[in-house]
């Protein structure tokens, strides 16, 4: 597969970062020269313990704005910067402060388990924040045994599917890239690749997951392909960014997009060259007011604890 990168570029990304003391942190979808110019690239809750566990000064974080976020709120007082202010979750959009409220109401027996795929407004008004990787467990841990999952109905489905022993109320959310994934063409990819294991995000629809050999978050994806050395051909159900970084850990390996590529725009929008404009001009700074801050914080610090 072949990815093209301006390696002057990523040289003068590196220089900034020494010269401004900034961390650039990465989501695995995004482009191959993101990649390689970042000094972490990993999923959701990767981001996550990185941005709490930065002792530096500017945190650059290149993925959608609520990773932005979220590396704010865990780190008042820092600079965070995004390289496209304009780079925002449509899965995060299904969920905002007045219908949390309002379902609140509703469900006033529930915890509420909020994806961190949201805003910080909606992680203020939640009792805890999950990721792909720990929904489970987090769901599995907290102690009511009434649930609302939000806001991502698939995620929900694939807890809820495990988790049997626990009321779980599904928000109608999606992620656009994972919901349009086309069961026909994951058919015809595993047709064409016998013996290839399916790895499928958990945000992909329940008929897609049923084709899968595992569903897993994108960095337990690594991990699944680390402890099976035996398996050479991996057909990977997610957004085809990933599978740059699976190509550079695992070179004799194959990693196989299915026939109909899963992009998703937003990750895309952050390119090398608006990350070293940024890396000059320290914009776009991320700012969340501080008492959201403080209350999504905890929300977020609740999951971490959680994982002890």
């Amino acid at each position: 597969m072949p990815f093209q990168i301006d390696n002057d570029v990523i040289e003068e990304i590196r220089r900034l970062k020494k010269e401004k003391n900034a961390v650039v942190l990465a989501h695995n979808y995004q482009l191959p020269e993101i990649q390689e110019a970042a000094d972490y690239v990993g999923d959701s809750l990767g981001l996550a313990r990185k941005a709490k566990d930065f002792k530096g000064g500017i945190i650059v974080m290149c993925g959608v704005y609520f990773m932005a976020e979220t590396a704010a709120v865990l780190n008042p007082g820092r600079a965070v910067i995004i390289p496209d202010r304009d780079a925002l979750c449509p899965l995060a959009a299904f969920a905002d402060k007045k219908m949390i409220l309002e379902w609140r109401k509703k469900y006033p027996d529930h915890a509420f388990v909020a994806y961190v795929n949201t805003t910080a407004e909606v992680k203020a008004e939640a009792d805890v924040c999950c990721t792909s990787a720990n929904a489970v467990e987090i769901v599995r841990k907290v102690p009511q045994s009434k649930i609302v999952f939000l806001p991502d109905k698939n995620l929900g489905s694939y807890v809820r599917e495990i988790v049997t022993e626990k009321e779980i109320v599904l928000w109608p959310g999606y992620c656009i890239v994972h919901e349009a994934s086309d069961p026909e063409a994951v058919g015809k990819t595993i047709e064409a690749n016998p013996g290839a294991a399916v790895l499928a995000h958990p945000e992909c629809p329940p008929e897609i997951r049923k084709m899968a050999d595992a569903v897993l978050s994108t960095g337990q994806m690594f991990d699944y392909v680390d402890k099976h050395p035996e398996i050479r051909d991996f057909i990977v159900v997610t957004e085809w960014g990933i599978n740059y970084g699976l190509h550079k850990k695992f070179p004799g390996r194959n990693f196989i997009e299915p026939l109909s590529r899963m992009e998703c725009r937003n990750m895309k929008k952050i390119t090398a060259g608006k990350l070293l404009e940024c890396l000059r001009t320290m914009k776009y700074r991320v700012e969340v007011d501080p008492e959201t801050a403080e209350k999504s914080a905890r929300a977020i610090e609740k999951m971490l604890d959680l994982m002890q």
